[in-house]
């Protein structure tokens, strides 16, 4: 089954041009390669410390089962967020480094926590950042019947409260990807034939994410279960609290980027777009939060979404700099740019959107 691609302008536009110009010259005259530094590899160690260590004290039984065992499962949730926004998000890119090998190595680590790099990529980097609020090829809009993202799938009555319990799927996102979302993309891209195109086959996929599967639920419950001196049942529900903390942290940061008042388009095999690839980025993404520097960092950088998405394969370092020319070249074409709002008030417009998609069938 071929999955229906859509056909985007190729024919590069004024804008595309004069932007990607603007966006060479600035690392030709600053001398910075478009990769990661010593400012990546820093907070790398540092995020997945801050998963290990945790997961190492309470494991072998070193802090016991009092508060600091839950602080551990806290402390692990924002390492594993920090993981999938500063480290292997870059590497998976291909912008931590300018080695493939070192970029193949760092992106691994996803498989590491529990998840699949090759998977990963399939999912992000051809089908979300190609077609980004398209119905039909985006996963990220693409969810389960109980959620309404897109004002292209169908309204049901019970989308009139997603704007309540979306926080709880939210907070179950990355738990159910441990256990349940890499095999279902395995089987789904083996149907839509996207395996092949990736360069892998559907046998060597399964291996490894079946290996790497057994890596982590051996040491993220089986060896505390045994050399923790906890009960397999709070290990269990300790596990399930770091993957709360994750999971909301990282919805925090997705869903504001594009499930907002934003462009969305329905996918029809065949049909060609007006707008060429980096303009339907810009109708289709929003940053927020980008006053604050200390946020920013937290968050990899992914706060200037719209930086990110023009420009995946240039690291999250750069976005802060280069956020004044994409903003002014976007404004001299008259391209909207969205990138005034608190992370506060991102939070308040992606609610106000589930709200609206939980009660319009068609929005303005």
């Amino acid at each position: 089954m071929q999955i229906p691609i859509v056909r985007f302008n190729r024919d590069s536009t004024a804008f595309s041009k004069t932007l990607k110009a603007r966006v060479d010259a600035y690392f030709e005259e600053s001398g910075r390669p478009r990769t990661g530094d010593w400012r990546l590899h820093v907070k790398s160690v540092s995020m997945i410390a801050l998963f290990f260590v945790p997961w190492a004290l309470f494991a072998f039984g070193t802090i016991g089962g009092g508060p600091w065992f839950w602080v551990a499962e806290v402390a692990m949730g924002l390492g594993l967020a920090g993981i999938g926004l500063n480290v292997m998000h870059d590497a998976n890119h291909g912008s931590y480094s300018k080695s493939k090998k070192v970029n193949n190595i760092v992106g691994r680590v996803l498989d590491l926590v529990g998840g699949s790099a090759a998977l990963w990529r399939i999912q992000h980097n051809v089908l979300h950042h190609s077609f980004t609020n398209i119905s039909g090829l985006d996963e990220d809009i693409d969810t389960p019947g109980i959620l309404r993202f897109t004002p292209d799938r169908p309204l049901k009555k019970i989308h009139k409260l997603q704007f309540i319990y979306a926080w709880f799927f939210y907070c179950i996102m990355t738990l159910f990807w441990m256990t349940a979302k890499d095999w279902l993309a395995l089987y789904r891209y083996k149907s839509n034939d996207l395996i092949k195109s990736s360069g892998s086959t559907f046998r060597k996929l399964f291996t490894e994410l079946l290996f790497s599967k057994l890596l982590y639920f051996t040491y993220i419950l089986v060896i505390p279960a045994f050399f923790s001196g906890l009960s397999i049942g709070q290990v269990i529900l300790g596990w399930m609290v770091m993957h709360a903390v994750t999971g909301l942290i990282l919805a925090s940061i997705f869903q504001p980027a594009h499930v907002q008042d934003l462009q969305f388009a329905e996918a029809e095999a065949g049909a060609k777009m007006d707008d060429d690839p980096l303009s339907h980025q810009l109708k289709t993404t929003a940053n927020f939060g980008t006053g604050s520097k200390l946020f920013t960092w937290m968050c990899g950088g992914l706060n200037h979404q719209i930086e990110h998405h023009l420009f995946p394969q240039i690291s999250h370092i750069h976005f802060s700099a280069l956020a004044p020319i994409v903003k002014k070249t976007a404004e001299e074409f008259g391209l909207p740019y969205r990138s005034s709002t608190t992370f506060a008030g991102a939070l308040a417009l992606h609610t106000k959107m589930l709200w609206n998609l939980g009660r319009k069938e068609q929005m303005a």
